[in-house]
């Protein structure tokens, strides 16, 4: 265990100083006409769009959907309050630049997570019809390395620490807000987002629905940091698209 630590550590720590000398730029949104929803795209931590979503983002265009990824909070690494208030900003673009009333978001790990900030704090559950979360940190994480890192140079990993303040008030009165529709996906490898249990939402069945990979895909061995490129896990996104944001508990993926 303290040989897996040291090596997430020195990764993560490798990953951060990747991100920072990098810096973080977003384009403004392209104009795009589809009668699909847009789709935001949103990294985690550490972690920058480009090489987050090279297999989801083919699979959306392929499908007709106009599709966005903002580059947030300098890596993922700001106060996950203040990115919030940047994805609200993107938002209100990508509304203009389509003519939509809503989006959909699709958001890894923290990027799972983060919006519901801007759901309950920022109005954004007037903006927003699903937030579709692939090992999402909706609950935190008990890896004792968001903590360490939080007082070094990542505040977000801080916020994601559970038990947090962050995040009792982001959880204080239930996991859903408005009318939204939300999916999360995790894997039972799940390395950094601990227990994996705990990215999951309580909520009605026309509302959420909560998915384990390798409950269809028992021989699939993706963890957290491949779970974004996984095969199996982008079928549950666009299944979930197709629904209006809640995924078919009876879908079965190609694994």
């Amino acid at each position: 265990m303290r040989l897996l630590r040291a090596l997430l550590c020195a990764a993560l720590l490798a990953t951060a100083t990747t991100v920072l000398a990098a810096g973080t730029a977003t384009a403004a949104p392209a104009a795009c006409q589809s009668s699909k929803r847009p789709v935001i795209l949103l990294h985690g931590t550490f972690k920058k769009s480009g090489s987050t979503w090279d297999v989801l983002a083919p699979e959306l265009s392929r499908g007709g959907w106009c599709h966005y990824a903002l580059d947030y909070g300098n890596g993922g690494l700001n106060p996950i309050a203040q990115s919030a208030r940047e994805l609200a900003a993107y938002v209100d673009q990508v509304l203009a630049a389509t003519g939509a009333s809503k989006v959909d978001i699709v958001g890894y790990s923290q990027g799972g997570m983060m919006p519901r900030q801007y759901l309950k704090y920022l109005g954004g559950s007037a903006k927003v019809n699903s937030v579709i979360g692939i090992a999402p940190s909706n609950h935190g994480t008990t890896q004792p390395l968001a903590k360490l890192l939080g007082v070094t140079f990542c505040p977000a990993c801080e916020d994601q620490s559970a038990g947090s303040s962050f995040l009792r008030s982001l959880n204080d009165g239930g996991d859903l807000v408005g009318s939204v529709k939300y999916t999360t996906i995790a894997t039972r490898y799940e390395l950094i987002v601990t227990p994996y249990q705990s990215q999951a939402l309580s909520g009605p069945r026309d509302r959420v629905t909560n998915v384990v990979l390798q409950d269809t895909c028992p021989g699939h061995f993706t963890e957290h940091l491949l779970i974004p490129h996984s095969r199996p896990a982008t079928q549950w996104v666009i299944n979930a698209l197709q629904r209006g944001g809640v995924a078919d508990p009876g879908f079965r993926p190609q694994c």
